[in-house]
């Protein structure tokens, strides 16, 4: 997976899924797995255990992957059951409730960092993955490395974003990454967690905010401003178009102004 330039993370998540499902059938040999084995794993031990469907698809991504590249075994790879994918939307905040949030964050590190996932559309893993060199004051824009897909982007800094930054920067001068944490290196994925849940308490809002929120109400609220999808599939860094028109089923901007017609009723 390394020579194929795959991620740490994707690495690591298949690694973890096949672990599992050798262990699920660590009493027989590998080599006589089948792929009925990989179907009642799906109905015993996934299904049972209500995983999702994307941990499913990943879990198959893994055992195709070693059964046909590693082993290079007779099993059917082409024949495993994949879920069917759901038609799930996006969780959106309005922007008085992004605001909300990002004020409720007295600490500047805090609020820089929510900021910039917010105003950038960012992943928590890209924004954790930031250094200095993806700061470009001068054409105001953010370098995106190495995303998911390996690929990278760019997208603009408002001058606002910029002077936080520049705040943020003065007040605690990392080192390496432009996060950091208390003792320098990355700042820790589950921290920022932390942060964004501290907030979204502080700021008195009930619903189940993720990270990822945060870059759904991104785009959404680019669409809604008017932005042409061509350019938010590229902001976000969507390889297909259709994973970016998911948004336009949660932008209000034309719903709104369909007239109900119970209205027309004479109540």
């Amino acid at each position: 997976m390394r020579s194929k330039r795959y991620s740490e993370n994707t690495i690591k998540t298949y690694c973890d899924a096949l672990k599992t499902f050798l262990k699920y059938y660590s009493a027989k040999d590998i080599e006589d797995i089948t792929n009925k084995d990989v179907i009642d794993y799906n109905n015993d031990y996934i299904r049972k255990h209500n995983y999702s469907a994307s941990f499913q698809n990943q879990t198959v991504n893994a055992i195709k992957l070693f059964f046909k590249t590693v082993l290079n075994s007779k099993m059917e790879t082409e024949t495993i059951h994949r879920p069917k994918s759901g038609k799930q939307l996006p969780n959106v905040l309005s922007k008085e409730e992004v605001k909300k949030i990002l004020e409720a964050c007295a600490n500047l590190k805090h609020r820089a960092m929510l900021t910039l996932i917010y105003s950038c559309g960012l992943r928590r893993s890209e924004l954790l993955n930031l250094t200095f060199e993806h700061v470009d004051a001068n054409r105001k824009l953010l370098i995106i490395k190495s995303a998911k897909g390996n690929k990278d982007r760019i997208t603009p800094l408002s001058e606002k974003v910029l002077a936080l930054l520049r705040d943020y920067y003065k007040a605690y001068k990392p080192q390496k990454y432009l996060f950091e944490g208390m003792y320098g290196g990355q700042y820790d994925e589950r921290s920022l967690a932390s942060v964004l849940k501290r907030a979204v308490t502080m700021a008195n809002i009930k619903k189940p905010v993720t990270l990822h929120w945060l870059r759904h109400s991104y785009a959404t609220h680019l669409l809604e401003a008017g932005t042409d999808l061509r350019y938010i599939q590229e902001l976000l860094g969507h390889s297909r178009s259709e994973t970016t028109e998911i948004y336009t089923h949660v932008s209000t901007k034309n719903i709104q102004n369909i007239k109900s017609p119970f209205d027309d009723l004479d109540m």
